[in-house]
């Protein structure tokens, strides 16, 4: 089994912490965004979208790391990271649309201004992290909401919800505005629950 990604990128992580989860490991392929390797020839026959990651498995082929997540926690052993109650399996899905519509595109706004800008020597444009907070924060308010009470974003048990948000949280948090999550507290527990996991140690160590 083998990951063509970057160890960093949120979305590679999504796949590595579900294997970590379900205690396996894959063999990671570097594909390196910062020289355009995704949009070279050989990844674009894998990905012809150019993004990141792929899997490939056995000769079978899979892109879009949600479908990814799906399909190892349905093939692999362990403890299924995917509800078996249909309202909470509905949960899940729902918060995986939500981190996709509405969290990622703001989410790396900001993460493209405050860190990658300045690890690249570049001011930030405040305006559009300004902007892309106000977005992070509905979609974060949402969340607060429904972790009253809750442990997880499904219900009661970890799932592929949470692991769908952890990179991008991480990122926020990275990037020095963490208050958008320590301000809702139970964002805040949350956060702090599914970041002590060993599957997303491991990944982010």
């Amino acid at each position: 089994m083998k990951i063509f990604g970057l160890p960093g990128s949120p979305c590679t992580r999504k796949v590595m912490t579900t294997l970590a989860e379900k205690g396996q490991e894959a063999e990671i392929v570097l594909v390196d965004v910062s020289k355009g390797e995704q949009k070279a020839p050989a990844h674009l026959a894998r990905q012809p979208f150019g993004r990141i990651p792929t899997l490939e498995d056995n000769g079978f082929s899979l892109y879009e790391s949600q479908a990814i997540m799906r399909y190892l926690d349905e093939k692999l052993p362990g403890t299924s990271l995917q509800p078996k109650a249909l309202e909470e399996r509905a949960r899940m899905n729902q918060f995986m649309s939500i981190e996709q519509s509405y969290l990622v595109a703001p989410a790396v706004g900001i993460v493209k201004q405050l860190l990658l800008g300045k690890m690249a020597g570049r001011e930030p444009d405040m305006a559009i992290v300004e902007a892309a907070k106000v977005e992070v924060a509905k979609a974060l308010d949402v969340a607060d909401q429904a972790l009253a009470g809750e442990k997880y974003l499904a219900g009661s048990s970890f799932s592929l919800a949470d692991i769908d948000w952890m990179p991008y949280v991480h990122y926020i948090v990275q990037s020095g505005v963490g208050a958008l999550i320590t301000d809702r507290p139970n964002v805040a527990a949350w956060w702090q629950r599914v970041s002590g996991r060993p599957s997303w140690q491991k990944v982010v160590g």
